[in-house]
């Protein structure tokens, strides 16, 4: 997919070649909210060892024109991170979205991370709405997650934090694309 800001891919994470790059972002000050500040380099290798031998939950790199630029998580939300904390629907996917760290940061790249990671949850026919649950803390992943067409579900208590149940269907999302571009 080409945006603005350069042409977005993906393909899956290798726990062990992507660990070092992967460790680099997650332990960042920037990416407090991912939970693993204190994480060691074989922490990072363990973590997406267990993701991506689990049947419900896959990892991957994102890449802006060939280069990592991100990580994206796809789960199966009935089965891993809010199972049991919400009513599924049929067609639901959850995902979580980390961007690389940058000293040159770039107007609307975030924004179009978001839109890349969205539209390969969609590409999948059988994806009917997307389901979130970033730290209520977490005020500018929730600004972020509105302006891709993600609404407020209701506060939920996870063992690591309070979190905001969003989701956003394809319907929204296709709604906020317009919108963006109309501005």
């Amino acid at each position: 997919m080409t945006l603005d800001l350069g042409t977005f891919t993906v393909r899956a994470l290798d726990p062990l070649a992507d660990a070092e790059v992967v460790h680099g972002w997650v332990t960042h000050p920037k990416a407090s909210f991912w939970l693993m500040g204190d994480a060691r380099l074989e922490d990072v290798e363990r973590e997406y060892m267990a993701i991506a031998a689990h049947p419900h939950h896959d990892a991957f790199i994102g890449l802006r024109n060939g280069e990592p630029a991100f990580l994206m998580e796809r789960y199966d939300p009935t089965e891993v991170e809010l199972k049991g904390l919400y009513e599924a629907e049929p067609g639901d996917i959850g995902m979580h979205f980390l961007v690389a760290p940058s000293d040159t940061p770039l107007h609307g790249f975030t924004r179009a991370v978001i839109t890349a990671v969205m539209e390969t949850l969609f590409a999948e026919p059988s994806v009917r709405r997307v389901v979130v649950e970033p730290d209520v803390l977490n005020s500018a992943v929730h600004a972020l997650n509105k302006a891709v067409g993600f609404e407020v579900l209701r506060e939920i208590t996870k063992p690591e934090k309070t979190a905001l149940l969003s989701a956003c269907t394809r319907e929204q999302f296709e709604a906020a694309r317009r919108e963006g571009a109309a501005r």
